[in-house]
């Protein structure tokens, strides 16, 4: 199954270059295993007794990779532990741990273009690039007669605006517990339904006046109205700040059908 998760459709990298960054990354593991070996001791280490050495479920090739799934936004965290067959908190630990080497590294892992909500969907692409609905539908609305932008303009767009989404969302978060994080939860690994880049592709799309809320829900087919408000709502104050957004759309689209026809058309704009 992790050869099966080892596909660069899914990671954004190469076997070559998952294995080069596993290798940056091995001291800032091994350092961060004997802190935490050290703390679960409360102490230093004791000399061992009897010859069994307890290893790790996975080694680090396997915490990068399924880390990496992860962060990208692959699938949920409830995928992973269907398809490898172990607890949610296993997969939850390896992840926030290996997540802060990522980090240490100055690595980011990107956001995938496709997303699954579950093991049969995942596994249809890797054995036959079956793509969700979902992944199609962003093509479309991502088409550069919607957005007003080229796609590397809108690649660039979602880029410039990754660390304010992220910070936006620890505040939302915040408030909503009422508080700091409790010591030993995992920091919400757990992304939400509409991803970032996702997120600003909606709020440019909504920005142009390009259709109502209740066009483009349709369109997206698989989320709540309010959700979809709710999206736009937190990142058009994000937009505010960018100084070349492009305006208001010629047209306006009454039906999500319209709309996805208008981004039908194969395009090559880079």
């Amino acid at each position: 199954m992790l050869a099966k998760l080892n596909d660069q459709r899914l990671t954004g990298m190469t076997s070559a270059g998952l294995a080069r960054l596993c290798a940056a990354l091995a001291p800032l593991q091994a350092a961060r295993a004997q802190q935490r070996y050290s703390q679960q001791r409360n102490g230093r280490a004791r000399p061992a007794t009897g010859n069994v050495r307890a290893r790790p479920l996975f080694d680090d090739a396997a915490r990068l990779l399924l880390t990496l799934l992860y962060h990208r936004q692959v699938c949920s965290m409830n995928v992973l532990v269907d398809l490898l067959e172990v607890t949610a908190t296993c997969i939850g630990d390896l992840v926030k741990e290996t997540r802060e080497s990522l980090e240490d590294h100055g690595h980011d892992p990107g956001v995938a273009p496709v997303r699954f909500t579950t093991c049969d969907a995942l596994l249809a692409f890797a054995d036959s690039d079956l793509r969700p609905a979902r992944a199609t539908v962003i093509e479309r609305l991502s088409h550069p007669a919607l957005t007003g932008l080229t796609r590397r303009e809108l690649h660039d767009l979602t880029t410039r605006l990754a660390a304010r989404q992220s910070a936006q969302a620890e505040r939302l978060t915040y408030q909503r517990r009422g508080g700091l994080r409790q010591p030993g939860t995992r920091g919400g690994v757990f992304h939400q339904k509409i991803s970032n880049s996702q997120r600003v592709l909606l709020a440019v799309l909504y920005h142009r006046r390009l259709c109502t809320l209740d066009v483009l829900t349709n369109a997206l087919g698989d989320v709540s109205r309010s959700a979809v408000g709710n999206v736009i709502r937190e990142t058009l104050p994000l937009l505010q700040h960018e100084d070349r957004l492009p305006g208001p759309a010629p047209s306006r689209y009454r039906s999500a059908s319209d709309l996805l026809a208008a981004g039908g058309s194969n395009d090559t704009t880079s």
